[in-house]
């Protein structure tokens, strides 16, 4: 009996052994579903290209057209403009030289300018013999702020215009340069240009007097304003912004240039003019 229990139980045993569902690893079952996701992410990324292609493959490829041997026209060169032709007042101012010569020249300068006298001491003589009876040359006052000897001087050569003396007077202050523009900067008095009167045979009492009541000082401001007043050339630069400026029959020069650079000019004119 006691046999027939153990196999009995074994039996048991045995049977339920037998009917139970089998043991499943969970590491497995891991397994098996990492690989399901990829095969998904697969099959999800062959369907975009197939339904891209689908969608944009059928589409007819897109010609560039490139004209072939056209002629490219150059860009146009832009021309700088023309010089402003200047009309210049004359009347009433310093000049010299026949009233009806065909070419007039107007000089804004100042005394104390080393260049003015430069070209005055070099050139002007040059220019009048180059051209006689051809040229009338009128002188306006451009005296520079930082020229102390500048505005008497001006106010000077005037004073002696009322004894018919303004051009001598003129051309001793022009070769008088190294004493109104020294190294130091000195002022002069009113001795040293009634000095100047002097020897010119001036009546200097009649001279000082003059300079005394500064009479000339506001025709001088006058021509300082007109100057400023005239409108910039075409390239912007001003009309008058320096000395010497020079305009020869309205065409202007700025610089004391030697009379090589007033020929061209001055003969264009008289060609022009017949």
């Amino acid at each position: 009996m006691p046999r027939m229990a153990e196999r009995t139980t074994a039996s048991r045993s045995k049977s339920t052994r037998s009917h139970s569902p089998p043991v499943i690893q969970e590491d497995t079952v891991t397994f098996k579903t990492s690989h399901f996701y990829s095969v998904l992410v697969v099959l999800a990324f062959a369907s975009g290209i197939l339904i891209g292609y689908a969608a944009w493959g059928r589409q007819e490829p897109q010609t560039v057209f490139v004209p072939q041997n056209v002629p490219v026209q150059p860009a146009a060169a832009t021309a700088a403009p023309e010089p402003r032709i200047y009309e210049i007042e004359t009347e009433g101012y310093p000049s010299t030289g026949p009233a009806d010569a065909p070419i007039t020249i107007v000089e804004f300068s100042d005394y104390q300018c080393p260049f003015c006298a430069r070209w005055h001491n070099e050139q002007w003589e040059r220019l009048q013999a180059v051209y006689p009876n051809q040229i009338r040359f009128v002188y306006r006052n451009f005296p520079l702020g930082f020229h102390p000897n500048a505005m008497p001087a001006a106010e000077a050569a005037l004073c002696a215009g009322d004894q018919d003396a303004y051009w001598p007077y003129h051309d001793r202050l022009f070769v008088e340069q190294p004493v109104l523009n020294d190294a130091v900067g000195t002022v002069l008095e009113l001795a040293t240009y009634s000095q100047y009167a002097a020897d010119l045979g001036l009546d200097v009492e009649v001279f000082e007097a003059c300079m005394n009541t500064h009479k000339y000082q506001q025709f001088i401001q006058d021509d300082l304003a007109y100057a400023s007043s005239l409108p910039a050339d075409t390239d912007g630069s001003p009309a008058v912004g320096a000395t010497p400026t020079f305009f020869i029959n309205g065409h202007r020069l700025v610089g004391a240039y030697p009379i090589e650079s007033f020929r061209p000019i001055i003969d264009a004119l008289l060609e022009e003019l017949g």
